[in-house]
């Protein structure tokens, strides 16, 4: 062959509708399904409302994101909309021009109850001989998503019009095996949700065990005849916050006396918060632990940032050892107090949001003191003690002190350990299983359509 034709491509003047270069410079791809246009089988819906009219009236609006597809997102009053929103039925299919090339579409089923949406979205269903659920599952395959990066347009912002997709080419099987497809496809589904049902309920189950191993209960305040009135003793207030002394009194935690209980500072030998050096993704010798990376109780180091240039005497403070625990201080108020033990071989340092906590190991084990943090006898605490400004929430490290923890013999604290060691391995087995089986489910769809 001429290699002068290697890098040319030939296309027919009639099948030009755009001029685009990389909608022309990508390679046909191969199936045993007849390839057909996708515009000859979708059509679009423009059916709208004028909420404005109805200013009285609740209307359910939906929303779209990669991950969930389709979503019931809010409800507005009629007088707080001011243009006309497009009609969603069930089938239908609705996605973001300006993200459906990060999978922001779903489909309408009968789970959203919600039906309106913003005229922002391209709407659309699918005509005879296509199976809405097929085309949703083809929209989430990485096969499906190069084709429609190709398609997409735009020097700053990248958009797929509706008459862009109409010219993706498609693999179209018969309806029959359309089904069988989406059969296969959502049994593998199922089966992932499942383990991850279970894999909740186990995390229940495990912090309720903790509790029973240490004999500790939490209990609802009882109701009072002033029902929204809670007294505190003046001495005992130390700062103006509601949540804070609603802790204070109530009996939110009911310690028994089966093990001692103490302060959380009388176990700790230091603190350190992290280094608010800049990073970057660049790898370099000192990859960076942040807030993102403690996950579920674990350190997770899929994520990395890196700081270049640190002296010496900066590096020797901040360097983690084993046996450490990390301590989310500053994040949304669900997710402060993020904690985990770090026990990696690799050199890692710290960012700022984290507090660096190293445990007196002659009287407790970092293990138990996170599977303690991890469980609702602190999340209790955080939740009445964190300061919430500007949308984050904080906790610093005196408050960290005076936090109540149970303390077992260490070798009840071990035996503790153990146990939930156990459960917790089938968690993530459970997980990873799960994960394997959504990502096992899109590639097997994708084999068998593409060949």
């Amino acid at each position: 062959m001429n290699n002068n034709f290697l890098y040319l491509n030939f296309i027919n003047f009639t099948d030009v509708s755009l001029w685009d270069f990389k909608r022309y410079a990508t390679k046909k791809f191969a199936s045993s399904y007849p390839i057909v246009k996708l515009g000859d089988y979708i059509q679009e819906e423009n059916t709208k409302v004028k909420p404005f009219d109805f200013p009285d009236k609740d209307f359910p609006i939906l929303g779209v994101n990669n991950k969930t597809g389709l979503f019931d997102a809010y409800i507005e009053k009629g007088s707080n909309i001011n243009q006309p929103y497009k009609v969603v039925k069930d089938g239908f299919l609705a996605y973001n021009p300006y993200r459906v090339n990060v999978g922001s579409i779903g489909l309408k089923t009968a789970e959203q109850k919600y039906n309106y949406i913003s005229p922002a979205y391209v709407v659309f269903s699918c005509r005879q001989g296509l199976l809405p659920e097929f085309l949703y599952i083809l929209f989430r395959t990485s096969k499906f998503n190069a084709l429609i990066r190709e398609s997409t347009t735009g020097s700053v912002r990248q958009t797929l019009s509706f008459s862009s997709m109409g010219n993706i080419e498609i693999p179209l099987p018969t309806i029959e095996r359309q089904m069988e497809f989406v059969d296969k496809y959502n049994s593998q589904i199922k089966l992932a949700e499942k383990q991850r049902e279970e894999a909740k309920q186990l995390e229940t189950y495990m912090a309720s065990d903790l509790m029973k191993l240490l004999g500790i209960t939490l209990c609802r305040p009882q109701a009072s005849s002033f029902k929204d009135i809670k007294f505190v003793n003046y001495k005992d207030i130390s700062r103006w916050d509601y949540d804070f002394n609603y802790l204070l009194s109530q009996e939110a935690i009911i310690w028994g006396n089966k093990y001692n209980v103490t302060k959380f500072g009388s176990t700790v030998c230091s603190y350190q918060y992290g280094t608010s050096n800049k990073a970057s993704k660049e790898p370099s010798a000192y990859p960076v632990l942040r807030m993102n990376n403690i996950v579920n109780g674990e350190l997770n180091t899929e994520d990395l940032k890196y700081i270049h240039s640190l002296k010496q005497t900066e590096l020797d403070k901040l360097l983690l050892n084993r046996g450490d625990i990390l301590f989310n201080r500053t994040n949304s108020k669900e997710l402060v107090g993020k904690t985990c033990v770090f026990n990696e071989e690799k050199k890692y340092i710290f960012a700022s949001y984290l507090i660096r906590i190293k445990i007196d190991k002659s009287i407790a084990n970092p293990f138990f003191i996170n599977y303690v943090f991890n469980s609702p006898i602190i999340r209790t605490q955080i939740n009445a003690t964190s300061r919430q400004v500007t949308c984050q929430a904080n906790i610093n490290t005196s408050e960290l002190d005076n936090f109540k923890i149970p303390l077992p013999p260490l070798k009840i604290q071990e035996e503790i350990i153990y146990e939930l060691d156990i459960i917790k391995k089938r968690i993530c087995d459970l997980r990873l299983n799960a994960d394997e089986n959504i990502s096992l489910s899109r590639l097997e769809f994708e084999r068998e359509l593409f060949g």
